[in-house]
């Protein structure tokens, strides 16, 4: 089982944004997602930056891959699009169906989790199209995607979000923005102040959701970390992890131990402890609510 790390999902200044790369390719993750998933405001890093980027990633021996933005909205933005789908030396991730219409028959692609695929019957379609590999929707369930597994077309592998804030909704609206009553289109690009997101509370000052740009987020990580045995049980192929601003090399250097069997998953669960950005949640992949933490290790003694 292989370990991925998601595009970054915030905005970051782009010495940092090298510096980041640069440090990963130094770790165990074995494919690495780049690009810009959620706003085309955000010009740090431009395309060619991102191609530099994955092409020094591809020297250090990882498999790249080019995620196309979620939420297009103007000419310009489908133009960038066009151009990742033909840059004609990475994989592209394929985050609507504008870019899988783009690659469908032409070159193979990764089916994103934004595509919201629920059943065999369009997997087997977006199988046909040319994906290779899907990444399940965060809210899928494992009992779910077990049943999938079991009839999934020949060759297409499985990835699943394992690591990181969930990723929940975009809009039209800046939600950053409209916290500093600014338009969208003179943000002044306050994300760049949010390495990790804006924490919005609840009025019980209770962590709610992380505003990320037009994005939101939710205050928990999700950590699947003690599911890993349980993942490769079922068939998955890859677990993705999604980028934070600090301690992401020791985040995966604890996957990558508990893949590997070396560090038993109630080990590896508090090691993770003290390096998440806020509380762990699990719920999904068990069925319950997203926020919920469910106790693995207690589900598989009663199974």
């Amino acid at each position: 089982m292989k370990l991925s790390l998601g595009p970054l999902l915030y905005y970051w200044s782009r010495e940092t944004t090298f510096n980041f790369y640069e440090a990963i390719s130094h770790t165990p993750v074995d494919i690495v997602y780049l690009g810009e998933a959620v706003c085309s405001r955000r010009h740090e890093l431009r395309l060619s930056d991102w191609l530099d980027v994955a092409q020094m990633l591809k020297d250090a021996g990882k498999e790249v891959v080019l995620s196309t933005q979620v939420l297009l909205e103007s000419g310009a933005e489908v133009g960038t699009m066009h151009k990742i789908t033909g840059n004609g030396d990475f994989l592209v991730e394929a985050n609507d169906m504008g870019a899988v219409q783009c690659l469908a028959g032409k070159l193979p692609f990764i089916a994103g989790p934004h595509l919201n695929i629920y059943n065999l019957p369009t997997l087997q379609w977006m199988a046909g199209l040319g994906a290779t590999r899907w990444v399940i929707p965060l809210e899928m369930k494992r009992s779910d995607l077990a049943v999938i597994q079991q009839g999934l077309p020949a060759g297409l592998q499985t990835e699943v979000f394992s690591y990181g804030r969930m990723p929940l909704a975009f809009s039209a609206r800046c939600f950053t923005a409209r916290h500093r009553n600014l338009p969208k289109d003179d943000c002044r690009f306050s994300c760049l102040d949010h390495p990790d997101g804006l924490m919005l509370k609840t009025r019980e000052h209770e962590e709610f959701l992380v505003l990320n740009g037009t994005q939101t987020q939710s205050a928990r990580v999700y950590n699947l970390v003690d599911a890993l045995d349980d993942m490769q049980d079922i068939g998955v192929d890859v677990v993705r992890l999604s980028p934070q601003s600090q301690d992401m090399a020791e985040v995966i250097a604890v996957f990558d131990a508990a893949r590997k069997r070396t560090l038993k998953p109630k080990d590896a669960l508090a090691r993770l402890q003290p390096l998440m950005p806020d509380r762990g949640c699990n719920g999904y992949w068990h069925g319950q609510p997203g926020l919920d933490q469910v106790d693995s290790a207690a589900l598989a003694e009663t199974a």
